[in-house]
């Protein structure tokens, strides 16, 4: 068997699931890292440019050449956290060659540029020679850094960065484990080019913005955001829970009591919240009342087939005691009219089962959506009853198309024809009344007609003031079967003359 899930653990998984939601805000984080990151990048290229551009101005002074129309050559940030993190950068080494003196003595000038430009930008700088000897670093100044491969690329005139973990002595927060952005830092080296010499190279380094070390800074404030959102998060899952399970087990209980008879019909749920617990109710409901109401259908017909089936049994029982103790010395008149009794009362029950099973079968007629045309089953009628001398009249609006099958509808004519026959009328007449919402088709005799005594009665089933004729009292009942299960109905209309019968079809919405 399927196992199924209570509602209370599927909610509490929907809530686990929306409580998962800030891990993978972390993700988001990371790759909002990662555009810091590529920031950083720019900002240095940008830096590392405009301070390339001054130390070749200041170079080229010197040798009193320029070169007015340089080529555009735009760079583009090109960093990201998801490739590998390069080490911490080697130490400087000693220079083989030390810097020209007129490169020194520029360089000076130079680094007081660096200096209140780092005031502001914060940035690592570092001017190196065309052979990778620091002109202007603080305590590098002299050091080579030719070595490292981003400046080793620089020297060759080609752009270079690189991400390398960053050495701190600061004590490492625990929440930056989730982090690859907040222990690293951001390398540029920027070629000062001539055309195609390279005169020196800008070594920039920065560390990226970190939005952990933000929030690191504000955690508390974070924990009391995440406190509140757990709150509510558990408040919703209650209300949820009262909202689905509480109506759902109500009606349980109600369904309980329902099957170990203790209420006859599920009352509706006081407050489904809902409104697919509103048309649950309502559903269960509905079918409360309509096995109610069966049950006090077959309850009562049980009770009228017992008392028609009584009393010929009885009959059938008296007279076959009779014959067995006295058929020797019963006179032979006498014994032939107990045998007749015996043939009638067999010819009564045959056709009470034979009705019966007529009505078993209208009961348990499926509902269907099949239509038929009246004027056709008014001329199959026609044709059926016409040699026992009962004519069916209809009027012009009998081409209506009526929402029941054809087979039934005959069914139902039939029955009723039957009835007019019985009470000696030799003309029906059948009348279309269309409503807004139905179709009325009332099927009028001009015979006896029914008194108004028994126009209450006509409809229990068994009932029939024609018994001693062969009558069973149960063709309406045959009739009101079929016609429920097309969603129709059948009522004794008022007449002058004759019986009218008046069935109502619902329109198809």
């Amino acid at each position: 068997m399927k196992r199924l899930y209570r509602l209370r653990t599927i909610l509490l998984a929907v809530m686990l699931s929306v409580l998962a939601l800030p891990i993978g805000a972390i993700h988001v984080f990371r790759t909002f890292e990662n555009v810091l990151v590529r920031e950083t990048e720019q900002e240095l290229i940008s830096q590392a440019a405009v301070l390339s551009a001054t130390w070749r101005n200041l170079v080229l002074e010197q040798a009193r050449e320029f070169t007015d129309d340089l080529p555009l050559t735009p760079i583009a940030p090109r960093l990201s956290l998801n490739d590998p993190v390069a080490p911490p950068r080697p130490e400087a080494e000693p220079a083989e060659t030390p810097p020209a003196p007129n490169l020194v003595r520029a360089a000076s000038l130079f680094a007081r540029i660096m200096r209140e430009t780092q005031q502001i930008t914060l940035a690592g700088m570092r001017l190196l020679d065309e052979r990778g000897t620091v002109l202007a670093g603080r305590s590098e100044t002299g050091l080579s850094l030719a070595h490292v491969p981003e400046v080793r690329q620089a020297l060759v005139g080609e752009y270079a960065s690189v991400i390398r973990r960053r050495i701190s002595d600061e004590p490492r927060p625990s929440i930056y484990s989730i982090s690859r952005g907040t222990d690293v830092r951001v390398f540029v080296a920027m070629p000062v080019l001539d055309g195609e010499t390279v005169l020196g190279v800008v070594y920039l380094s920065r560390t990226p913005v970190s939005i952990l070390k933000s929030l690191f800074d504000v955690r508390y404030e974070v924990a009391l955001a995440m406190l509140v959102m757990s709150l509510l998060t558990v408040l919703l899952g209650l209300f949820v829970s009262s909202g689905i399970a509480r109506p759902i087990r109500e009606l349980l209980r109600q369904i309980d009591l329902l099957r170990t008879g203790e209420i006859r019909t599920v009352q509706p749920i006081a407050r489904p919240v809902t409104q697919e617990m509103a048309r649950l109710s309502e559903s269960f409901v509905t079918m409360s009342e309509s096995l109610a109401e069966r049950a006090d259908y077959i309850r009562r017909f049980a009770g009228h087939v017992s008392h028609e089936f009584k009393t010929p049994l009885a009959s059938m029982q008296g007279a076959l005691e009779l014959l067995t103790e006295h058929l020797g010395t019963m006179d032979p008149e006498q014994s032939r009219q107990f045998l007749n009794n015996l043939q009638a009362d067999t010819r009564r029950m045959k056709l009470l089962v034979n009705r019966l099973l007529e009505l078993a079968r209208a009961d348990a007629m499926p509902p269907s959506r099949s239509r038929c045309r009246l004027d056709t089953v008014a001329d199959s009628v026609r044709s059926a009853f016409r040699d026992r001398g009962l004519t069916v009249d209809f009027d012009e609006d009998c081409e209506t198309e009526l929402p029941i099958a054809q087979d039934a509808l005959e069914m139902v004519l039939g029955n009723l024809a039957e009835n007019s026959l019985q009470h000696g009328a030799d003309r029906i007449r059948l009348s279309v009344s269309p409503t807004p919402d139905s179709i009325r088709l009332a099927v009028a005799d001009n015979g006896r007609g029914i008194s108004q005594a028994n126009r209450d009665k006509v409809f229990t089933p068994f009932f029939t003031t024609r018994r001693a004729s062969g009558g069973t009292g149960l063709g309406l009942e045959i009739c009101r079967s079929v016609l429920k299960a097309h969603g129709a109905g059948i009522d004794l209309g008022a007449s002058t003359q004759g019986a009218t019968f008046v069935l109502e079809f619902r329109r198809e919405a």
